[in-house]
This record gives C-alpha cells, sequence and structure tokens, in this order.
C-alpha cells in the first residue's frame, strides 16, 4: 500500500482544511496517511519572521480569511472563524496529538481544528482540549500527566526537524515514500496521485 506523510500545523488554516478531507481521498486511493504534527515557528524563524505570513503581510492575511470562508463552504464545513490570537500557539494541541496513535489522532486533530476554526476557540487554553478530549471518550487527565514529559517533548522536536529536513517551508504539507514534496490544501490530490505511480 502506497503511503503519504502528512504533515500539519494546528495554527495552520489551510492544513484545517486538509485534515478535514484527507482521510476519504486517502481511501478513494488506497494510501496509507501518517499523521504528523509539527511546529512551524521554528521554520519561520529561520526565514527571518517572528509571526505568520498572514500577519506579515496584511493584505494576504484579509484574503486568505476570504478564501477560507469560500473553502469551508465548498467542503461543506462551518463558517470560518478565525480565532481572536492567531497563529494560536500550538504547542498543546501538538503534543496531545503526538500522545495518541492512529484514528484517534486523525479525530483530535479534526476535533481540535472545528473548535479552533469553526467556532473561533483558543486551542492553547488546556480546557478547550480536554473538551475535544472528553468528546472523544479519551481520559484527559491521563494525557495531560504525559504532554509535558520528555519522551513527548523530544516527539515534538524530532518531527520539526524532520520537516526542516525535508525541507517543508509551510503547512500543509505532504511526502511521498520517494521523497516527493507537495505543499498546500490545493496540492493534496497530486500527493496522492504521486504517491500511487
Amino acid at each position: 500500500m502506497a503511503k503519504l506523510d502528512f504533515f500539519y500545523e494546528f495554527a495552520s488554516t489551510y492544513s484545517y482544511l486538509s485534515a478535514m478531507r484527507i482521510d476519504d481521498l486517502a481511501l478513494d486511493y488506497d494510501v496509507d496517511v501518517s499523521w504528523r504534527p509539527f511546529l512551524l515557528g521554528p521554520i519561520f524563524k529561520a526565514q527571518g519572521w517572528d509571526t505568520s505570513p498572514f500577519n506579515v503581510y496584511p493584505d494576504k492575511g484579509r484574503y486568505m480569511v476570504r478564501d477560507l470562508e469560500r473553502l469551508c463552504d465548498e467542503q461543506g464545513l462551518p463558517k470560518f472563524k478565525l480565532p481572536k490570537t492567531f497563529p494560536v500557539h500550538s504547542i498543546l494541541p501538538s503534543r496531545v496529538a503526538l500522545c495518541l496513535k492512529g484514528e484517534m489522532r486523525a479525530a483530535f486533530t479534526r476535533e481540535t481544528y472545528n473548535a479552533e476554526f469553526a467556532h473561533g476557540a483558543d486551542i492553547s487554553d488546556t480546557k478547550v482540549i480536554e473538551k475535544v478530549l472528553k468528546g472523544l471518550g479519551e481520559d484527559a487527565a491521563k494525557i495531560f500527566e504525559k504532554v509535558n514529559t520528555q519522551p513527548i517533548k523530544d516527539a515534538l522536536r524530532a518531527e520539526t526537524e524532520a520537516a526542516q529536513k525535508l525541507k517543508i517551508f509551510g503547512a500543509p504539507a505532504f511526502v511521498t515514500d520517494d521523497g516527493e514534496l507537495f505543499w498546500g490544501n490545493d496540492r493534496l490530490e497530486a500527493a496522492l496521485e504521486w504517491a500511487v505511480r
């Protein structure tokens, strides 16, 4: 079975769109998807940015919001809502995702994005993440015990370093078994097609 690495950032609006559609598309293409949360902060810092390019370039930011409104409507998602703080600090949900495996990581990711971009919730808030975990039937207290342990911290650092080594510069990014990189929600189908070639 062909494989595809899905690198996503919880603060990334376009990663949200991909997270909401990648599983159905992967089934159609018969591709196994590996969900890999990472942090864009260190990558942006290396490019000389201390925030999202959507904040660095206000016109680009305004366009992004309108584009997301159109695309959410097209995908049948709730009306797009940008949280008050953007980009949000995504360390907490990223570490929580790495405490989860397989379908539960994917489900947690989708529900966290839903809280963030459909409801404008602050996903750096423990209470928001606790609510997401409980809604999925997970023991939030048990997961929060793991979140600040060295192995989970190291796992997130390793995912971010892996993204840097692959020359990933934004999210979402998709990497095929042969190392081909595709960037952006609009390249998801192309990535899946390449994966099964």
